[in-house]
């Protein structure tokens, strides 16, 4: 069986071993359209318009920051190579040639020792890493003065809320671990730890949104819920009204140093 390869020192999740897993599961169907289109939407709304300096940690297949490489200049890291292989094939499709690196957040700070980004991504991270707190210091020492944090990640109380619905009262009481292939994180950090942190720091929040706020709440698929466009719609309209939208499977908080 494979093993989650883990980080030397911090036992961070690679996704090397279910790489094709991962693309088809999060980006094969509505719930990573729906994910990348509010994150696109939620930058495009309030980054500055001009050239900036982008890098993308832990980018995975690495979408969102594909498409600012077309108008910014972007750095892609991920601990993966075949995330990185991939995101390479896609970024050669499209015409566009960013900076990939091969190496953990931990390893990557030796890389870019004296450089600063003018908007850091870090989507997906947080819940797979061994120690998620100390990757504050590593945006602490790259992001650049008046530069933009976006944070995307799983929220542990959609994980509660999934399991009421659905009656799995056992799940709650006794949590079962997920497994090697899940893509369900066993330590999701609670967005009120995420903000704390973004609030020791000094950051201002400048727009939060919950991703899937309904739709993967849903096993019974009537009315709208059949239209994929009209899913999508009512997801965009309620990712940023409270409280739906601190029901998303996932949250982004996107912040200003």
């Amino acid at each position: 069986m494979n093993q989650p390869v883990p980080h030397p020192h911090f036992n961070d999740r690679n996704f090397n071993d279910i790489a094709d897993h991962f693309a088809k599961k999060v980006y094969g169907g509505l719930k990573g359209q729906i994910r990348l289109t509010v994150l696109e939407r939620d930058l495009s709304e309030h980054l500055p318009d001009r050239p900036l300096r982008v890098l993308d940690v832990g980018a995975g297949l690495a979408q969102i920051s594909l498409n600012l490489a077309t108008h910014h200049d972007t750095t892609i890291s991920d601990i993966s190579t075949k995330m990185i292989q991939q995101a390479q094939n896609t970024a050669s499709k499209l015409g566009v040639s960013p900076r990939f690196i091969t190496a953990s957040y931990q390893e990557l700070a030796t890389r870019l020792q004296g450089e600063t980004f003018d908007l850091i991504l870090c989507h997906a991270v947080l819940e797979w890493l061994g120690e998620p707190a100390k990757i504050m210091a590593f945006f602490d020492e790259f992001l650049a003065d008046d530069g933009y944090l976006s944070l995307c990640f799983y929220n542990p109380a959609s994980m509660i809320y999934r399991n009421l619905i659905m009656g799995n009262f056992y799940q709650l009481a006794r949590p079962k671990p997920a497994d090697n292939k899940s893509l369900t994180p066993n330590n999701p950090v609670p967005y009120e730890t995420v903000k704390s942190w973004l609030d020791d720091k000094k950051y201002t929040i400048i727009c939060q949104s919950g991703i899937r706020v309904f739709s993967d709440y849903t096993p019974l698929k009537r009315g709208g819920l059949g239209n994929p466009d009209d899913v999508m719609a009512m997801e965009l309209n309620y990712s940023q009204t409270h409280p739906f939208w601190q029901m998303g499977r996932y949250l982004h908080i996107l912040a200003k140093r």
